[in-house]
């Protein structure tokens, strides 16, 4: 048996109706929020940061900055989405309509470029961005166990964590996204995990878990090459364009060696055995075409 409130309710039909009923507005006196059924937590969500708050002067004149490096100025968008996740840890569409009123383009211009690259996060991200690289060489030597190793162990009541989704509240200290990336340009140091785009190299599942430990206890482990590691919304500003200004801790903090011994082999083979590339002549003569 269905009670009259389990009916289905009608079909909406076109058309103004007369409301079944109305409502008179509340005297001055009355304490709206008092008296309403609906929980006070409901009602009174977290104080989040304001749009003008979270794009203010200091943003603008940035984003402004971005723009006035490029002799046309809708070059700076990627540049000005890193902007973004610099403020807010992931492009939102406050950040894209942002961008489109900064460069003078159309959100529908914005949006097409944000959502073609991976590096431009639609969700919010953590602290920590944990990339596995997942692709052919790397899978082989372990990167698929490294990254099915750390979604269980990241994971919540027996469900995994998947891919672009973040253990802990976005953006709170150790707080961690995890991805699986493609290719991360490591094939001689595989299996790799970037850390926010900073290298740890020669992973194991093990050495994998005690790195996301870490980071979840607020430490800091030192990559295995490269700066020292930071936190995602500091690396988004360096990819937006902006650097130390101080020499001394613009190299310590951002232009830290980032070859290895793996890296530097095949050349380091060829000057100890004399090998040189043969000399390109000054006018090289271009291949005859056949005319068609």
């Amino acid at each position: 048996m269905t009670t009259p409130s389990q009916q289905p309710s009608e079909t909406p039909r076109p058309g103004s109706r007369p409301a079944e009923r109305t409502y008179a507005a509340a005297s001055p006196d009355v304490d709206v929020k008092a008296i309403s059924p609906v929980a006070d937590e409901v009602t009174s969500p977290p104080t989040q940061p304001s749009v003008a708050e979270e794009f203010g002067p200091e943003i603008e004149a940035k984003a402004g900055e971005l723009a006035a490096r490029y002799p046309q100025s809708r070059s700076a968008l990627l540049p000005m989405l890193h902007l973004v996740q610099s403020v807010q840890g992931y492009v939102s569409q406050e950040g894209i309509a942002f961008c489109a009123r900064q460069l003078d383009l159309t959100e529908a211009e914005v949006s097409a470029v944000a959502t073609f690259y991976t590096m431009y996060k639609r969700r919010p991200c953590g602290q920590h961005l944990v990339s596995v690289c997942t692709n052919t060489l790397c899978a082989v030597l372990g990167g698929d166990d490294i990254y099915k190793r750390l979604s269980e162990h990241l994971g919540e009541d027996g469900k995994p964590l998947g891919h672009e989704e973040t253990a802990g509240e976005p953006g709170e200290p150790g707080s961690i996204t995890l991805e699986h990336a493609e290719c991360l340009a490591a094939c001689d140091l595989g299996p790799v995990i970037q850390v926010n785009y900073e290298y740890f190299d020669n992973q194991t599942p093990e050495k994998a878990v005690e790195l996301v430990d870490a980071l979840r206890r607020g430490e800091k482990p030192q990559p295995t090459r490269g700066a020292p590691l930071t936190d995602f919304k500091s690396v988004e500003r360096q990819l937006a364009g902006f650097f130390p200004e101080e020499e001394d801790v613009f190299r310590s903090d951002v232009d830290a060696p980032s070859q290895a011994v793996e890296t530097l082999r095949g050349a380091q083979l060829a000057a100890d055995r004399g090998w040189t590339a043969p000399v390109m002549p000054e006018n090289a003569p271009l291949p005859e075409v056949e005319a068609k």
